[in-house]
């Protein structure tokens, strides 16, 4: 094929693809953990009968749930989206708890749900076993990309 460049060939990855099998499931873990910590105060406000942004909580968990789902579907932009926005929001959140603590016991646990956040978040760069797990899901949707381009020429 003439003109066609093949793709640079990536680095060999420095996470051990032995430890994938045994990434799952902690995968499975960090993702739900991100998912739960983000929808509670919606669930919470609707125990307490409040209705009044419903609409709107329930696009940010349907946006969140489909962000989430790439990141497990092996998508390495929203694996990025979702640990920055994590650490973001982590030390948002972490600030206004500590802010909140000064007035109500209730803004230190404000504060933990901040380190939660930045903790999943750093579960998903810096575990080992989720990094393999990642790592392979990526090369197999990159795999998958490149045949299909080469199938449609």
């Amino acid at each position: 094929m003439e003109g066609v460049s093949a793709p640079a060939p990536r680095p060999p990855s420095p996470h051990d693809p032995a430890l994938a099998g045994a990434g799952r499931v902690p995968t499975q873990v960090v993702l739900a953990g991100l998912f739960m910590i983000s929808t509670t105060p919606f669930l919470a406000g609707l125990l307490q009968g409040q209705t009044g942004d419903f609409a709107r909580n329930v696009l940010y968990a349907c946006a969140t749930a489909a962000l989430l789902a790439q990141v497990w579907l092996g998508s390495v932009w929203a694996w990025r989206v979702t640990v920055g926005l994590s650490m973001f929001t982590g030390v948002l959140v972490f600030i206004v708890g500590m802010l909140a603590g000064t007035v109500s016991w209730q803004g230190w646990v404000i504060s933990v749900a901040g380190m939660a956040y930045i903790a999943l978040g750093l579960l998903l760069v810096g575990h080992p076993a989720v990094r393999s797990f990642l790592d392979t899901r990526w090369e197999a949707r990159r795999t998958r990309r490149l045949a299909r381009r080469g199938g449609a020429r």
